[in-house]
Formats: C-alpha cells, sequence, structure tokens
C-alpha cells in the first residue's frame, strides 16, 4: 500500500494565501487599516464575514443558554482590576521565551525554533533524538531557565532563517497582555490589562450570577467577547490573531462529582 503524499510547507503556504485572497475577494475578511499597510495579526470581517460570525454567534448562544436551564449568561468588562490577573497567573506566568538574531534582528520564539529543529529530527528518522529535543526543553522552561535555553539552541546549531547565523541574544519573558494605564492622574497607578482569555470575567462573577439568577450547583456560565493577546510570532492568517473573539462556557460542579 502506498503512502499519502505529503504536504509541503510550501504547498500549505499556498493553500493558505488561496484562502486568504478568496476571504477577501468574496467580502468575508479585510486585513485591518489594509491603507496603511495593515497591522499584523489583526483582521477586519467584511459584509459576508460580519454576517457568518454573527450566525455562528448566535446558533451557540442559543444552544448553549436557551436549551439548557442550568446554563446563564453574561457579558463581563473587558477591563478588569489588576489583582485578577495576579491571582489567575498572568501577570508571572502568561509569557513566551523571546531570543533575537544579532545579524537579522529578527525576533523568534524560542520554543518554537526548538520544536521545529525536533520536528526536523523525527522527519528524518530519528523521532527519539526529537523527543529528547522537546523533553529537555520542557524541563529547561518548567524550571525557567533561560540560559539553560538558549544553550541548548546553541547546542543544536539552530540558525536564523534568515541570516544564516547563529549569533543570539540572551533569552527573556515577554508579557503576551496588552496594558494600559487605567487612571488620568496617577503614573504610579498599577497597569490595567486588555483580557488575555474570558474566563476570569465568569470566575470573578460566581457569586453575583448565582444568587441574582438563583443557580444551583451544577450550573454553568456562558460568555461570548473579545480577548487580546499581544502575539510576537503573529501569522497563520485568522488562526492566531492579536484581538480576536471567545465563545466560552464554564460548568461549575461540587468537588469529587465531575464524573457524574
Amino acid at each position: 500500500m502506498s503512502k499519502p503524499a505529503s504536504t509541503s510547507p510550501t504547498a500549505e503556504n499556498t493553500q493558505l494565501k488561496d484562502i486568504v485572497a478568496h476571504a477577501k475577494e468574496y467580502g468575508f475578511v479585510f486585513q485591518s487599516s489594509e491603507i496603511y499597510d495593515g497591522l499584523a495579526a489583526v483582521y477586519d470581517y467584511g459584509p459576508n464575514g460580519v454576517e457568518l460570525k454573527n450566525n455562528l454567534k448566535r446558533l451557540w448562544w442559543e444552544a448553549m443558554t436557551q436549551l439548557h436551564g442550568n446554563v446563564v449568561g453574561i457579558d463581563a468588562a473587558i477591563f478588569m482590576d489588576p489583582r485578577t490577573w495576579e491571582a489567575s497567573g498572568h501577570v508571572a506566568g502568561f509569557n513566551d521565551p523571546l531570543i533575537d538574531n544579532l545579524d537579522s534582528k529578527k525576533r523568534y520564539r524560542a520554543d518554537v525554533l526548538l520544536e521545529e529543529k525536533a520536528a526536523e529530527y523525527e522527519k528524518a528518522g530519528d523521532p527519539a533524538r526529537g523527543a529528547a529535543l522537546t523533553a529537555e526543553m520542557g524541563r529547561l522552561l518548567t524550571a525557567n531557565d533561560l540560559a539553560g535555553v538558549r544553550q541548548l539552541i546553541l547546542d543544536e546549531e539552530i540558525k536564523c532563517p534568515v541570516s544564516g547565523t547563529g549569533k543570539w541574544t540572551e533569552v527573556r519573558q515577554f508579557n503576551l497582555m496588552f496594558s494600559t494605564q487605567g487612571s488620568a492622574v496617577d503614573s504610579d497607578a498599577p497597569p490595567v490589562y486588555l483580557r488575555p482569555e474570558t474566563a476570569q470575567g465568569i470566575f470573578v462573577n460566581f457569586l453575583n450570577v448565582q444568587k441574582s439568577a438563583r443557580m444551583k450547583i451544577p450550573f454553568g456560565i456562558a460568555q461570548i467577547g473579545k480577548a487580546f493577546r499581544n502575539e510576537i510570532v503573529a501569522r497563520q492568517f485568522i488562526f492566531r490573531m492579536r484581538e480576536f473573539e471567545q465563545m466560552e462556557m464554564q460548568f461549575f460542579v461540587r468537588p469529587g462529582t465531575e464524573g457524574e
């Protein structure tokens, strides 16, 4: 039996370009502020795109909240008290490890460089070496050993795709949350963040929803809303955006009854 033909990266890129061109031509998705050369990873929905998106949102909302007696909805604010994101771990841990090439000045995610190297080993018929590399990367990132991550990149002789050199800066953590000042007069006030996910708005309103809607556990809270992530590696069209909408439902049960 013959093996199915694999799709090359070039073919995948061509297919994605065709999808992007089709989406623009038929009014589904446009590059945001395109007349000014656009903003990476930010897109506008055209006449057909917004109708399609609204139809999907409406169907999801009806199926999630109106067909279930124990699921209700909310619409939480995008801005929240900064302590919310400290408690959730986003301020300290919602990071990507970044590294720059000194010659090309291009910035990369260090973990992606190593994952791509591991994929090369697997493609070359050495999956064990690829798995070992992935495991070592995971160990270093878990320990927050950024110097070790950089050394691993050097040991693997990973080169910049643009310059072809292996001259790398130190690895540093970059927080993916957009921040701004919440006070017009107090420059020492803590920053406020554009939420990177909608779930926290559900969690902090748990008691408000339970009491006002007279819900008894188990019950769910659903929400559709905007989220924002400062993606450094901005690519893959609308599959990886800096501004996007999430449709999310959190279901609350008593501890120990998850399997019932």
